[in-house]
């Protein structure tokens, strides 16, 4: 029999016991259905953390769970020495789904081995040892990872990191172009910064960018692991600008929910040899089934598309708020985010500390993930609930 405990309870068990690396709300989630979730007092939430954009397909989706609970009872892991069904498929449909150019795909467990993977695919492809990355990006962070993302408060702590990588201005094809040498092996990118403030690169940039790279002989990265799977309104970002890259790093919403990412690989990075990079749980059964049902759901019931159109609607209302707070509404897709003219004031201290407002640390863009299956109706209701909270009156 399961333990009935309390929300104190499982805050302080929390408290005592975890890391302490992660700043958390007030707020003991412990169910979820859709673009809903339930704290542990029965209140009712409309979710639009969304997983920090690993919920696509929101919570507990039946399709999702039907797959993982069917195979669950056939295999759990089938380690990568040997062949396996579910694998075998879902590196097929990932190779279908991808921008032209894609090959291959090496299989891991989060984003951040994804980007780890593609930063060390780059050097064995090309030889060099440089990586341009850009400021306020964000890609994860494991070392080589944390390397290439920009804020200080995550990668000082840990310095020396890896050598020769140098961060350039977002959306600056001349500053890269400077950046960029014979000893560069990658540039790497995200279409749309996420955790740099929701920030949707120019196409005109990224293709520059991705040019620049083909010319001088580097490769181009493009990190999809937030904006991928119908986030923005297409299957990957890349789509919108008509990018094809070398390698993509995807993960968050690739499976549903659960844990997994995947380093899409390109012709121009060629064969590699055995053994140069490994995962365990990469591509286990379970992760593949739940990944080919998310893959279904999203092309069967057209979630990319109602990306799109429902994050036109929650930007268009966020817009038509009245309040002295809101400097910029951004976004593409179901990726919005609200750039606030300040971060302190009593005003927004005082709704901090009740936890109706969550201020991003080192920021002040208020950022917006809500599951693609988010209804009409509780889209309109988030528009009224944030000007409620942004009047000052």
């Amino acid at each position: 029999m399961e333990e009935m405990v309390s929300r104190n309870q499982v805050m302080a068990w929390e408290e005592q016991y975890e890391s302490g690396v992660y700043n958390k709300q007030p707020i003991v989630l412990v169910r979820g259905e859709g673009a809903r979730v339930w704290d542990i007092d029965g209140t009712e939430y409309i979710d639009c953390v969304g997983g920090h954009g690993a919920a696509n397909l929101g919570h507990a989706h039946p399709a999702v769970v039907a797959a993982v609970t069917a195979q669950a009872q056939r295999m759990f892991l089938s380690p990568n020495g040997f062949y396996n069904d579910m694998r075998a498929q879902l590196l097929k449909e990932l190779v279908r789904i991808a921008p032209p150019g894609i090959e291959r795909a090496f299989l891991c467990s989060s984003g951040t081995e994804a980007v780890e993977a593609a930063l060390k695919f780059a050097r064995l492809a090309t030889k060099r040892t440089k990586i341009i990355s850009t400021m306020r990006a964000f890609h994860g962070r494991t070392m080589g990872a944390l390397s290439t993302t920009w804020n200080k408060e995550y990668r000082e702590p840990f310095e020396p990191l890896i050598p020769g990588v140098t961060f350039v201005p977002y959306g600056k094809l001349d500053r890269l172009e400077q950046a960029l040498d014979d000893q560069t092996a990658a540039v790497i990118l995200e279409a749309v910064q996420g955790e740099g403030g929701v920030n949707p690169g120019d196409g005109e940039y990224l293709r520059g960018a991705q040019a620049l790279c083909r010319e001088r002989g580097a490769l181009f990265i493009a990190d999809e692991v937030q904006t991928g799977f119908g986030r923005t309104g297409k299957m990957f970002a890349c789509e919108h600008y008509d990018l094809r890259p070398d390698l993509m790093t995807v993960a968050k919403s690739i499976a549903g929910g659960l844990p997994m990412g995947a380093c899409l690989i390109g012709e121009r990075v060629g064969e590699m040899p055995k053994k140069s990079h490994g995962n365990t749980f990469g591509g286990n059964p379970l992760v593949c089934a739940a990944a080919l049902a998310t893959i279904h759901v999203l092309e069967t019931e057209q979630l990319p598309e109602r990306a799109a159109r429902l994050g036109a609607r929650l930007m268009e209302g966020f817009r038509a708020i009245e309040s002295p707070l809101i400097r910029e509404v951004r976004g593409l897709g179901l990726m919005v985010g609200i750039e606030l003219k300040t971060q302190s004031g009593p005003y927004l201290s005082a709704l901090a500390e009740k936890g109706v407002l969550a201020l991003p640390a080192g920021g002040t863009v208020m950022r917006f993930l809500p599951p693609l299956v988010i209804s009409e109706a509780d889209i309109e209701t988030v528009i009224e609930k944030v000007a409620l909270v942004l009047s000052t009156d």
